[in-house]
């Protein structure tokens, strides 16, 4: 876009629109947002930002607390919406409100009695050792594309990245010049370097089996696939020699789980998740666990001892003599 086109597109932008897109500037410099966060902070505020003007209200400096009142009515009437929509939504449109008012756009929070509804504890989905050997061993192969899918998701379980963690490495980020301890070395060879939400990085252990099945696929597939395609830092590679996206991946797991026969619904998370389960009902702590998860507080990662504690109830139940009445 041209700087005129910009100047014109500015010129006709509605005033909620450019107090938008100054929200959503500052939270991505000042509180380094990733990208798929912002989107989804644009979507909401999009949203309300048409409710308001089908209800004539255009100024950031009109908004009543009526308006907000109305739109979270809207939200909670319709039906569609769940209630983690409903209240992801709200609170993108309370952290706008408290904008306005830091910036001195207005002089009150009309946003600040709104309230989202509560939302019911949720468990991670998690599923047991033996189903993951079994989703792990549903890609094993000599076909290239099998061997990339299983140095996948054994890196998933692994690591406990998330999936658009994993398919955002590079090369650089797994790859281990020289022995261990040669002075060219940048990464220890049982380490990667992982890069998470803000882009804070973090350093995660990986495991013998899948060190062996990244080496398999660094030496054997990625420089067959990294030349059908412009050249790019990616580890994850797609058939075109392009970053593998998030869609793909997400394929390649529910084709995996339907080959092993799982009859549990498996999802990328689905790793993250029994990666900390699994961690916890090891004996690990659940700081370690924070950390390796990237979690910025460990009152997040406390969610998965309500798992193990679940576990740990059913088997003294079912074990302990004195234990059933």
């Amino acid at each position: 876009m041209t700087a005129t086109e910009q100047a014109t597109e500015q010129a006709t932008a509605s005033p909620l629109s450019v107090i938008i897109d100054r929200y959503l500037r500052h939270v991505t410099v000042e509180r380094g947002l990733s990208a798929n966060t912002v989107a989804a902070y644009r979507r909401d505020l999009d949203r309300y930002r048409l409710f308001l003007e089908e209800r004539g209200t255009t100024e950031p400096a009109d908004i009543r607390s009526t308006d907000v009142s109305a739109f979270s009515g809207s939200l909670r009437g319709e039906g569609a919406l769940t209630a983690s929509s409903t209240a992801r939504m709200l609170s993108s449109v309370r952290s706008l409100h408290r904008f306005l008012l830091e910036e001195g756009v207005v002089h009150e929070d009309v946003a600040r009695e709104v309230k989202p509804p509560k939302l019911a504890s949720r468990l991670p989905k998690a599923i047991t050792i033996e189903q993951m050997e079994r989703l792990l061993a549903a890609t094993e192969g000599d076909d290239p594309l099998a061997i990339r899918d299983h140095a996948l998701l054994e890196l998933l379980y692994a690591t406990g990245a998330r999936i658009s963690e994993i398919v955002g490495l590079n090369v650089d980020d797994v790859m281990s010049l020289g022995e261990e301890g040669d002075a060219d070395a940048t990464l220890p060879g049982d380490m990667i370097r992982v890069t998470g939400k803000g882009d804070k990085q973090r350093l995660v252990p990986v495991g013998r089996f899948a060190r062996t099945a990244l080496d398999a696929y660094l030496v054997r597939v990625r420089p067959t696939l990294s030349g059908k395609g412009r050249p790019t830092p990616a580890l994850f590679l797609g058939q075109r020699g392009a970053r593998m996206s998030r869609q793909n991946a997400w394929l390649i797991i529910r084709a995996a789980a339907e080959r092993a026969g799982l009859e549990v619904e498996v999802s990328p998370h689905t790793f993250r998740h029994s990666f900390a389960t699994h961690l916890l009902a090891g004996g690990a702590d659940v700081r370690v666990v924070q950390e390796l998860l990237g979690h910025s507080s460990v009152a997040t990662t406390q969610i998965y001892t309500l798992v193990t504690a679940d576990t740990l109830r059913d088997m003294y139940t079912t074990s302990h003599p004195r234990a059933r009445g």
